[in-house]
C-alpha cells in the first residue's frame, strides 16, 4: 500500500505538468490543453478505455471493506476492493451509493475518497478519480445525517427563489467537496408535466419550463461555485412519462415543437450557466430520433441536438447502464459502444464492468470505434478533473470535514429555506394554524416511507416531535402507505380524545386505503389536517379535508418546516410549482400553478 509521500512523488510529473494555479474554479488555460493532450497520448489503450467508466463498488473502505462487501464485489465486479477495481480496469470515476455501504458518515466517506485517490494515483501513469453521487436532496440523497439535508427540487420550485436554490446547491456542494465527492448528479432539469410520472415527480422543480430553467441555472452556479461539477439530467427530458426507465422503456410522444417549448429550456439554461456535465435519459423520443433507440444511444439526439444545436461541449454521462430502459433493445456488450458512437463521454455503472470494458476495447481494435473518438471523450473528462483541481488537490482532510459538513450555519440555512417552500393548499374555516389553546392534544398518523437518506425519520415521529417542541402534546402512530383495517381502527380509536389529527399522505390514488383512513378520521368529528409528504397531487383525492399542506418530501428538514407552519410559528409562503388536476375530471385544474394560501387577512 503506497504511502502519501510515495504517491505524491509518483504523481509529481503529472502535477507539475498541470500547474493549473490554486483556483478550484479555474478551467485549464489554453496551454494546459496541450499538456492534457500529452497525458492522453501517453496512455495505453486499456487505460483509455478505463477512463471512460464510472463504476459502483461495495464497501466503506478502498482497501479493507467488510467481508460481505468483498463477496458482493467478487460476485458483481470480479474484484475484492475499490483499489483492485482501479488496478484492473483503470476506471476514471467511482459512484457512491448508500446501499453499496459507501456512505456511513462524513469522516468515513472522506477516508474512502482518499483511499480511492491513493490507489489510483499509485498506479503507473495513475490519474485522479472523479468521485460522483446522486445528492439531489429531497427524496434522493445518498449522504445522510450528520451532513446537511436540504429541500428537494419541487420544494425549491414552490419557494420560487433562485437565490434559495443557488444557496441550497452551494451548501450541498461544499459538503460534498469536503468529503471528496467532486461530481453531483444534480440538478434535475426535467419539466414534470405528467402527474402520473413514477420516477421524476417531486425531483423536478415544476411544470413551468421557464421557472424550472431559472432554478436549474441557479443550482448550476451554486454547485459549481462550491467546486463540484453539476450534472443536468435527464436529457432530452424525462418529465412526461408514466413509465419508470429503471424498469421499462418510456416513450415520450412530444412533437419537436413541444420538446423545444417544454423540455429544452432548462437544458439550454444549464448550458448558458456553464454546466460541467449532462446526463442522458433512457427514453425514446420519436420526434427527435425515429430509430426507436433510447436517447442514451442516439447520435441524432446527443450529437445532433445536444452538441451541435445547443452548442454543448462539456462531459456527457449516461444514466446507469444497468437500467432496463437502455437494455431493452441491445445487449450489454453493445450498449457502451453505441453510447460512445452517439456522443457520450462517461459510461455509468454497467451491469458488468468486464463485459462493457472488453466490448469497448474490442470495438477499438476492430475499427468499429476509433482511438481518436475515445481521445475526444478522455480529453473532456481530464479537462473537468483539471478544472476541479483534482490533479493538484486530490485529497480531503478530517479538519475540512469538521469545518464544513453539517455545521450549524448550514443546518439553519436548510431550515429557513424549507420554511419558504411549505405550501398551504386548503384552509377552510381558518382551521390553520392550530392553536395550542384549542388544539393542544394532537395525534399524528400516516405514511412512514423509508427515509431517502437512510438516516432520518420516520416522518410521523419527526412531525410529532417538532409539534411537541412547539408546545403541543403530540403522539404518533404509523399507519403506512396502505393502511390495513386494523390500523385504521387503531387510528380512529386513538383520535377520539384528541383535539386534532394530522395525517401524512403519500401518493394517494383513487383506490388507496389512505382515503379510507382519512374518511374514518373525519367521521369522528375531530378536526383533521393533512400534509402531503411527497406529491402535492394528493389533495385532489381528499377534497373533504379542511386543512392541507404540501411538504414535497418526507426528509426531516421539510417535515419539521411543515410542523412549524401547522403551529403558526411561520406563515406558509410556498406556491404550487405544478397544477393539481381534479380527481374526478382530470382535464380540469383544481389548483393552478401559483396557488398557495397564507395566514392572516
Amino acid at each position: 500500500m503506497p504511502t502519501r509521500r510515495t504517491v505524491l512523488a509518483a504523481t509529481a510529473g503529472v502535477t507539475s505538468a498541470l500547474a493549473l494555479g490554486t483556483d478550484a474554479q479555474a478551467g485549464p488555460h489554453p496551454h494546459d490543453d496541450k499538456r492534457l493532450r500529452a497525458l492522453v497520448a501517453r496512455m495505453s489503450l486499456e487505460e483509455k478505455v478505463g477512463q471512460l467508466f464510472v463504476m459502483r463498488v461495495y464497501g466503506h473502505s478502498a482497501t479493507a471493506p467488510d467481508q460481505a462487501d468483498i463477496d458482493a464485489n467478487l460476485q458483481e465486479l470480479g474484484v475484492r476492493t475499490a483499489a483492485e477495481l482501479l488496478e484492473r480496469y483503470r476506471v476514471g470515476g467511482i459512484i457512491y451509493f448508500s446501499w453499496a455501504h459507501n456512505t456511513r458518515d462524513p469522516h468515513q466517506i472522506a477516508a474512502l475518497s482518499n483511499g480511492i485517490q491513493r490507489a489510483s494515483l499509485g498506479l503507473p501513469r495513475g490519474l485522479p478519480v472523479l468521485v460522483s453521487t446522486d445528492q439531489e436532496h429531497g427524496i434522493v440523497a445518498r449522504v445522510g445525517k450528520p451532513a446537511t439535508l436540504l429541500p428537494g427540487a419541487m420544494a425549491l420550485g414552490a419557494g420560487g427563489s433562485r437565490a434559495d436554490a443557488r444557496e441550497a446547491a452551494r451548501v450541498g456542494g461544499a459538503e460534498l467537496r469536503a468529503i471528496g465527492v467532486r461530481q453531483d448528479y444534480a440538478p434535475v432539469a426535467d419539466v414534470n408535466v405528467n402527474p402520473a410520472n413514477p420516477v421524476i415527480g417531486v425531483r423536478s422543480f415544476g411544470a413551468a419550463p421557464d421557472a424550472v430553467a431559472g432554478l436549474v441555472a441557479a443550482q448550476v452556479k451554486g454547485y459549481q461555485g462550491a467546486g463540484v461539477a453539476a450534472t443536468a439530467k435527464h436529457f432530452p427530458g424525462h418529465g412526461d412519462t408514466a413509465v419508470d426507465s429503471h424498469y421499462g422503456f418510456p416513450v415520450i410522444e412530444h412533437t419537436r415543437e413541444q420538446w423545444t417549448a417544454l423540455d429544452a429550456p432548462p437544458f439550454r439554461a444549464a448550458i448558458r450557466a456553464g454546466i460541467d456535465s449532462i446526463m442522458t435519459a433512457h427514453i425514446m423520443v420519436p420526434a427527435l430520433d425515429p430509430s426507436g433507440d433510447p436517447a442514451t444511444l442516439s447520435r441524432p439526439i446527443l450529437t445532433g441536438i445536444l452538441r451541435e444545436q445547443l452548442g454543448y461541449d462539456g462531459v456527457v454521462v449516461t444514466d446507469s447502464l444497468g437500467m432496463q430502459g437502455v437494455r431493452e433493445k441491445y445487449g450489454d456488450d453493445q450498449v457502451p459502444v453505441l453510447a460512445l458512437k452517439a456522443g457520450v463521454d462517461q459510461l455509468l455503472n454497467p451491469p458488468s464492468i468486464d463485459v462493457a470494458w472488453n466490448a469497448v476495447l474490442a470495438a477499438v481494435r476492430s475499427g468499429e470505434l476509433t482511438e481518436a473518438r475515445l481521445d475526444e471523450s478522455i480529453l473532456r473528462i481530464l479537462r473537468l478533473k483539471a478544472k476541479l483541481g483534482l490533479f493538484e488537490r486530490p485529497y480531503v482532510s478530517d479538519a475540512g470535514v469538521d469545518r464544513v459538513v453539517g455545521i450549524r450555519r448550514h443546518l439553519e440555512t436548510a431550515d429557513r429555506i424549507a420554511e419558504r417552500t411549505t405550501t398551504l393548499l386548503v384552509n377552510e374555516g381558518s382551521l390553520l394554524p392550530l392553536s395550542r389553546r384549542t388544539h393542544r392534544n394532537v395525534l399524528v398518523v400516516g405514511a412512514d416511507p423509508a427515509s431517502p437518506s437512510g438516516t432520518t425519520g420516520p416522518p410521523t415521529t419527526v412531525l410529532a416531535a417538532e409539534l411537541a417542541s412547539l408546545g403541543f402534546t403530540a403522539t404518533s402512530l404509523s399507519t403506512g402507505t396502505a393502511p390495513t383495517q386494523a390500523l385504521i381502527d387503531q387510528a380512529v380509536a386513538a383520535a377520539r380524545d384528541k383535539d386534532a389529527v394530522v395525517v401524512g399522505t403519500y401518493n394517494v390514488t383513487a383506490g388507496s386505503t389512505q382515503r379510507t383512513l382519512v374518511a374514518r378520521l373525519l367521521a369522528t368529528g375531530v378536526p383533521v389536517v393533512a400534509v402531503a409528504i411527497r406529491n402535492p397531487y394528493d389533495v385532489a383525492q381528499l377534497p373533504e379535508v379542511k386543512g392541507y399542506l404540501a411538504a414535497y418530501s418526507w426528509t426531516d428538514v421539510e417535515v419539521r418546516a411543515a410542523a412549524r407552519v401547522l403551529a403558526g410559528r411561520v406563515a406558509p409562503r410556498g406556491k404550487l410549482p405544478v397544477p393539481v388536476q381534479r380527481a374526478d375530471e382530470p382535464t380540469k385544474v383544481l389548483y393552478p400553478i401559483g396557488h398557495g394560501l397564507t395566514y392572516g387577512p
